[in-house]
């Protein structure tokens, strides 16, 4: 066992990120101080992980959401990503797949395995 992990699950893990086919740049809000003026910019976005490769899987989920106008089936859009990146509430993950560039929020806890990490991910409907 090296580094926490056995054999089985380092081959695991490699296998699990080979099916990666997206990037994702994770930013958050912060206030940012410029160590020239000395003026600190609040709420700014600020990239804490960028060109992270991960993937994105999709579901239909059973629920139908009735409208005032039609029923619609919900889509369930997970991140799957290295165990070690954590996802803070609140921050913009910008996910790059399939020539697709689509900006999503973490919603809930995510599911942590050895091999990787699950996010449950809503589009990004702008800062809390």
């Amino acid at each position: 066992m090296v580094n926490g992990l056995t054999a089985a699950q380092k081959a695991a893990r490699k296998a699990i990120e080979s099916t990666y086919s997206g990037v994702c740049t994770i930013l958050e809000r912060r206030d940012v101080r410029d160590e020239k003026t000395k003026i600190t910019r609040k709420n700014e976005e600020v990239p804490v992980v960028e060109n992270q490769p991960c993937k994105l899987s999709f579901e239909k989920l059973n629920a139908v959401v009735q409208t005032d106008t039609a029923a619609k089936l919900t889509q369930g859009t997970k991140l799957f990503i290295a165990p070690e990146i954590k996802i803070k509430p609140g921050s913009k993950i910008i996910v790059e797949q399939n020539g697709t560039t689509t900006e999503y929020s973490a919603s809930g806890e995510p599911a942590v395995y050895f091999s990787h990490s699950e996010y449950m991910l809503e589009l990004f409907k702008g800062w809390a």
